[in-house]
């Protein structure tokens, strides 16, 4: 059975075909924000139509980078590019390629690809992260995905872990999201991320807010591991090793609540094997 796995970012856009539990085709493409969503649907038409007379493809998952309503399965809205809010993108892709579609937030299906294959196998609770462009959080537990009442849960990207901090997209100040995403690093120091974590310096400044935000989720949640995808993880131990440090160092004193932090193992392919289960799922 093929399927074709979608994951829509701020900054690219990745489209996979798997052939059962293998890849076989991976496309990536740079997003065009001026184009806002129309731009990104004919792309995504374009390919998937080629795919499609190449494949038998019986069924497409998505992971969209913003949030999404669940049970409607429309796009609620997207921060970093516009002309999202309420897009029924289950619906055009399904009128395009002629093949059920489901979609989810791109943490939620970064969790269940993850969860599954990667970093998070056997772990449960599991928490997701991802740290690129924005910050999004995926709960996966051992009855599977946890949404919340209204497809919101794990939005750890907004909670305030500056209260006199700069103001955010979201329209409050000093979120985890404005504090820490690559978006914002570049904006306020002028470098992209990966060139700022090759300060030592600024990692040991840098990681004070990422624990912050993480340490919320260990006290809310106590997952049995939490794994953080996305570009910035990309740095390795230059990160992981002083973000376990200040956790050490931030974690209530008499918690006994695990901090196991390890990055993506599918790296930047966590959302496209988490797209796969979830059209698996919803079969």
């Amino acid at each position: 059975m093929h399927t074709i796995a979608i994951d829509i970012g701020g900054t690219k856009f990745t489209m996979a075909v798997f052939a059962g539990d293998r890849m076989v085709r991976r496309e990536s493409r740079a997003t065009n924000r001026e184009g806002g969503s129309e731009w990104m649907l004919a792309r995504i038409a374009e390919i998937g139509k080629g795919w499609c007379g190449e494949f038998p493809v019986e069924r497409c998952g998505i992971g969209f980078g913003g949030p999404v309503d669940w049970p409607t399965q429309r796009v609620t809205l997207s921060t970093h590019v516009g002309g999202w809010t309420g897009v029924d993108l289950p619906g055009f892709v399904r009128a395009e390629l002629g093949v059920p579609v489901v979609m989810d937030n791109d943490a939620n299906v970064g969790a269940l690809g993850e969860g599954i294959w990667g970093a998070g196998r056997g772990k449960r609770p599991l928490f997701y992260m991802t740290l690129s462009t924005g910050i999004g959080g995926g709960i996966l537990t051992e009855h599977g995905l946890y949404r919340g009442a209204d497809s919101y849960a794990g939005e750890i990207g907004h909670l305030t872990v500056r209260p006199d901090g700069p103001d955010c997209l979201c329209g409050s100040n000093g979120c985890f999201e404005r504090m820490c995403c690559g978006l914002w690093l570049e904006r306020d120091y002028g470098k992209p991320a990966r060139e700022l974590l090759d300060d030592p310096a600024f990692v040991e400044r840098y990681v004070v807010d990422l624990a912050r935000g993480l340490k919320a989720g260990i006290m809310l949640l106590n997952p049995a591991r939490i794994v953080i995808g996305g570009g910035i993880p990309k740095a390795g131990e230059r990160l992981f090793g002083p973000l376990r440090a200040e956790l050490g160092r931030q974690i209530t004193a008499w918690s006994r609540a695990r901090v196991d932090v390890v990055p993506a193992e599918l790296e930047d392919d966590s959302v496209l094997w988490g797209a796969l289960e979830l059209a698996r799922e919803a079969k």
